[in-house]
């Protein structure tokens, strides 16, 4: 039997230091598939290219907020009032437009047999620094 194909949506988590600049660091992926229940998302907060794109902002507030949304895809006791939400409803939660600092890339759509992998894959690929 063939291994079944799924079709996912996913987004790029952008932390924004200045959001009146526009500039922004690939901080995160999360990746929705409603066929098969599946919410996840991957962060990273990164120290140093926070410092270099805002050297006097406080990095304590945001860092928190993005360390929340895996937390939120759980939908456990830790996402707070959001866990009553289905996967679905808290997925375009997670990826409505915000003018803020923590902001989230236009949902794209994918293909794999294995969203855990594709998750690692996007987060490698959009999120990760290459040495």
């Amino acid at each position: 039997m063939p291994t079944p194909l799924h079709t996912y949506d996913y987004a790029i988590v952008r932390l924004v230091p200045r959001v009146e600049r526009g500039e922004f660091i690939n901080a995160g992926v999360i990746v929705s598939c409603k066929t098969a229940g599946y919410l996840r998302a991957k962060v990273a907060f990164d120290e140093a290219r926070f410092a270099a794109l805002a050297p006097k902002a406080d990095p304590h507030d945001l860092r928190g907020a993005l360390l929340s949304i895996p937390a939120i895809c759980e939908g456990g006791e830790a996402a707070g009032p959001l866990r009553h939400l289905s996967s679905r409803e808290r997925f375009d939660w997670l990826v409505a437009p915000r003018s803020s600092s923590l902001q989230v890339s236009p949902v794209h759509t994918g293909r794999c047999t294995d969203l855990s992998l594709a998750l690692d894959k996007l987060f490698d690929r959009m999120v990760r620094v290459a040495a």
